[in-house]
């Protein structure tokens, strides 16, 4: 199944579950201005959750880094052998892995989502029948 009938489906199911829609008419059946707008919001939240994703990689960088950096100074005897300090540095080396890791998967899941709703909102604005505006008829 192509994403766009994807995202189109899953719209349909939940917002038929939900009660938004009445009965069982799809998106495809309702005011493409509507649409547009609901997808434009779609886009808005997705693009804050990609900017939130980006923050929390780049966190995840700088723990996996600093955690690396220390685990190097314990093994090269820069930093005593201690227990807590070592139970830390490898903490955060495998906190930085997993937390680049998942955000880095939600980013991309956010990327994709957001294409998809561009080109469903591109295909429900060429739907629509625009008037032009301004000229004289003679």
């Amino acid at each position: 199944m192509p994403l766009i009938s994807w995202v189109a489906a899953r719209h349909c199911a939940a917002s038929v579950f939900n009660g938004a829609i009445p009965g069982n008419i799809c998106m495809t059946q309702r005011d493409p201005h509507d649409e547009i707008l609901r997808l434009e919001t779609e886009i808005e939240k997705l693009t804050e959750v990609i900017a939130s994703c980006r923050k929390a990689v780049l966190a995840s960088k700088i723990a996996l880094a600093a955690g690396g950096m220390c685990l190097l100074a314990v093994i090269v005897g820069a930093i005593r052998l201690d227990p807590v300090v070592l139970i830390g540095t490898i903490a955060a080396v495998i906190g930085g892995i997993v937390a680049f890791g998942s955000n880095t998967s939600t980013l991309k899941h956010a990327a994709t989502s957001i294409k998809a709703a561009e080109t469903l909102r591109a295909e429900l604005i060429d739907k629509i029948n625009f008037q032009v505006v301004g000229e004289a008829d003679i």
